[in-house]
Parts: structure tokens; sequence; C-alpha cells
């Protein structure tokens, strides 16, 4: 396995790989091949990939505001999870965002994918139960 950057070569891979991985990650107006690459200006060394025999088995989304850093769509190729490659991703955004000075990641989890809940428990996460979240979509 081999984690590396995310370039828009992978975004079809990246999709397909979303769409296949469970309830816990929902494809959005955000996750169109022209949004990501506005990802991709802003901090492109936090949006990683794995790759296990050429293909792409893995990858996550990390941001940084200045504050704080945030997860987003961690995603595993479901005939090769439990080999470590989500744990192995997270580690590598947690490091990057580490060196920009973050103190603090946070992710959201839907309350009832207990996989991805107790996934997060073992590598260090707290659910933080006196906060609810709350979103809003902005039409373009």
């Amino acid at each position: 396995m081999r984690i590396r950057e995310f370039t828009m070569a992978d975004c079809a891979a990246v999709q397909a790989l979303w769409k296949t991985a469970g309830p816990g990650v929902a494809i959005r107006p955000s996750d169109r091949p022209e949004e990501i690459a506005k990802k991709l200006r802003r901090d492109p060394d936090l949006f990683l990939v794995a790759e296990h025999d050429g293909t792409i088995a893995g990858v996550v989304i990390g941001a940084w505001d200045g504050r704080r850093g945030w997860l987003h769509h961690l995603a595993v190729d479901d005939s090769l999870r439990r080999q470590g490659i989500g744990s192995a991703l997270l580690r590598e955004v947690e490091s990057r965002l580490r060196a920009r000075g973050c103190l603090k990641v946070n992710l959201l989890v839907h309350s009832t994918n207990d996989q991805a809940r107790a996934f997060y428990r073992t590598l260090g996460y707290d659910e933080m139960t006196t906060i609810m979240a709350m979103g809003k979509e902005l039409s373009p």
C-alpha cells in the first residue's frame, strides 16, 4: 500500500469508492469534479488516497481552517477493510494537520453507523455528545 496526494485523474475511482462505501458517505453537490478541483487549490496535501496493487483502495479528505482540522469522506474498499488502510490514511492526514499547527481534529459520523464509530474510537476519537451538527446547502 502507498499513500499519496489525490489528483484529478483519481476522481472517477474515488467517486466510485465513495458510492460503494456504505451509509457513512453521502455524495453531495460538493463532490462533483469541479468542486473537488476547488479543494485541490486550497490544500491539496490534505486530500489523500491509498493505492493497493495500482488501484485506489482508500481515500480521506482533510481540511484546515486555521484553527481546527476536519476529516471528510474517509472510505476504504470493502474487500480491503480491516487491513490498516483507513488507520494509515488517518495517521498521515493527522500528521500533516499537526505540521500546520492543528491542535484538534473533528469529524462527523452518522449516529447509526456503529462500525465507523467504533473504528474512530479505537484511534482516539471521542464522541462529542453535547454538540449537534447543523448544516445548510448553499445554491450556486
